[in-house]
């Protein structure tokens, strides 16, 4: 790295950067000292301050729609993404190993090195750790449309979702070959992720240059009730309820009109057919 100051760019209405409230500078400012040049804008304007960057390394702290945002505009690229962890759930950075404490963040940002992992697209859109259909996507819309914080809403966002599952009929083109599925969820991750109990979510690699694709089967509301309780509760078997499709570089959903879609927690509208495709090393990220 140069000497020239860290670009840092934080969602401050994100996750832990807005429980912080008027910490979170202060908290900034100790973990980088004058290593840094702050840059703490609302979500709408993360996009823009990245782009506005002319630097070898960004650092960029919020959940992981934040950093999926900023994933879109730096791949290929030669500038590495520093990851801050400042989200609610902040899946990305545990999976790079970024400590979730701040300080430590902070250090890997100045001072870690540089390695190339996969991202994934959806249409035109990118996504850094997975893409759904389905029941999530109510779950989301239904959780936002609540006044409460992220991790509070959940709860009775899933009990609306669950309650009244909506299975619905896709035809998914996976390397070429056609299914066809009737699922209340259709998950696709960038790389593989595990179905081992006690590991639901997680990936050894985000280098392996593949999409997993898993499907909910059609069960009644009070199977897919009792399984949330159970993942809830660290109980469940995934493996009884998520079933493989797959692995691809490509997977094309296929159908006329459009299909709400969830990439990386965030729902967008996208038009169909829609192909999600693997990007292999398109992204430069900095590790410990």
């Amino acid at each position: 790295m140069s000497d020239a100051p860290l670009p840092v760019i934080v969602n401050r209405s994100g996750g832990t950067a807005s429980a912080l409230g008027e910490e979170l500078q202060q908290k900034l400012e100790a973990a980088f000292g004058d290593k840094a040049a702050l840059h703490l804008v609302e979500g709408k304007d993360v996009a823009a301050t990245v782009e506005a960057q002319r630097a070898t390394r960004v650092a960029v702290g919020g959940g992981d729609g934040t950093l999926g945002g900023a994933a879109a505009l730096l791949q290929g690229g030669e500038t590495a993404l520093a990851v801050l962890p400042l989200g609610t759930r902040n899946h990305f950075a545990r999976q790079l190993g970024i400590p979730l404490e701040l300080d430590e963040a902070a250090k890997v940002a100045l001072g870690g090195s540089e390695t190339a992992v996969d991202i994934a697209r959806a249409g035109d859109k990118v996504f850094i750790n997975n893409a759904a259909v389905g029941e999530y996507t109510r779950l989301v819309r239904h959780r936002e449309a609540l006044d409460a914080p992220k991790w509070a809403a959940t709860i009775p966002a899933a009990w609306h979702v669950l309650r009244a599952p909506r299975p619905r009929a896709l035809c998914l083109t996976i390397d070429g070959e056609r299914r066809e599925v009737v699922t209340p969820l259709l998950f696709i991750g960038n790389n593989r992720y595990s179905l081992d109990p006690g590991k639901l979510g997680e990936r050894e690699s985000l280098t392996d240059g593949v999409l997993s694709v898993y499907v909910v089967p059609r069960f009644g509301w009070w199977a897919l009730l009792v399984f949330a309780l159970r993942v809830l509760f660290s109980r469940a078997d995934p493996r009884t309820y998520f079933e493989l499709l797959g692995e691809a570089r490509e997977v094309i959903i296929e159908g006329a009109g459009s299909l709400e879609i969830a990439l990386d927690g965030e729902v967008a509208t996208l038009p169909l057919p829609l192909a999600c495709e693997i990007l292999p090393g398109a992204l430069k990220v900095v590790t410990p």
